[in-house]
């Protein structure tokens, strides 16, 4: 098969996948796009691709508007995948200048910006072209170090795959629909979330202050407007769809990482 058939093939299946996913007009954050992302992102039968990988954290920017604490968490993750990105642009102009981002360099942000553009997911080999490969190459470098904390690239991906965590079970809760009783409010599900996943790695201080923030989380109706719909039926579909597919790329990563020992960096 040529390469533009392999293109069509794999465009009309991304289509058929985001099914009844459509695009929400005067809005930032569109839910067909992250879904897309996420789609994307899976390599081969285990692997996951970093570029639309990190292109779906940046569709999830909606996150700053549902409260302080999540909007913190929303900052740490930016920082984070710029954290990723500046390495793999360091991979790109050589050994010598890999594995050392200056997260306060005048530089930086630009550098930033420059890889998103330039970042597209027809590349298929370097360093960091995906999770696996990530690994490798940091663990053959002697990069990862496993008794004190580093900016490596593994390390930085824990912290997005913990976060990846607590993102899931949050919109899975948001989608369940009781057979009896009235809906829970998204504060308490959001606080629920955080407590079985993000909480078991923060500071008593961080998790006393999350509870407190998670009250001015908005109503239901935010996240009905948020991705177009109506009601919590149509709600539950849309989300079960995002759940699903992050939960793929959850696995496939906590996979990755365990596998190679990566999960208490």
């Amino acid at each position: 098969m040529g390469v533009k058939r392999k293109a069509a093939a794999a465009i009309l299946v991304l289509l058929l996948c985001l099914g009844s996913l459509w695009l929400c007009p005067g809005q930032n954050f569109q839910v067909s796009v992250l879904v897309s992302h996420l789609l994307v992102a899976r390599a081969y039968t285990s692997d996951v691709l970093l570029q639309p990988y990190l292109s779906s954290w940046d569709e999830l920017v909606f996150m700053e508007s549902l409260g302080p604490m999540v909007s913190l968490i929303s900052k740490e993750i930016e920082t984070k995948t710029a954290i990723i990105r500046q390495l793999a642009l360091l991979s790109e102009k050589g050994p010598e200048e890999e594995f050392v981002p200056d997260m306060h360099s005048e530089n930086f942000e630009n550098s930033q910006t420059a890889v998103k553009k330039s970042a597209g997911y027809s590349q298929d080999t370097g360093a960091y072209h995906s999770v696996r490969s990530m690994i490798w190459t940091e663990l053959n470098r002697g990069i990862v170090d496993f008794h004190h904390q580093t900016d490596s690239g593994c390390r930085t991906l824990l912290r997005l795959h913990r976060a990846l965590l607590w993102l899931k079970l949050f919109l899975q809760k948001l989608a369940e629909t009781p057979t009896a009783g009235r809906l829970r409010s998204p504060s308490d599900l959001c606080r629920e979330a955080y407590q079985n996943t993000l909480s078991h790695h923060h500071t008593w201080f961080v998790r006393r202050a999350a509870e407190l923030a998670f009250i001015a989380l908005p109503e239901r109706g935010f996240f009905f407007r948020l991705v177009c719909v109506q009601n919590q039926e149509e709600l539950s579909v849309v989300l079960t769809r995002v759940v699903n597919a992050i939960g793929e790329i959850y696995d496939r990563t906590q996979k990755a990482l365990e596998e190679n020992g990566m999960l208490d960096l």
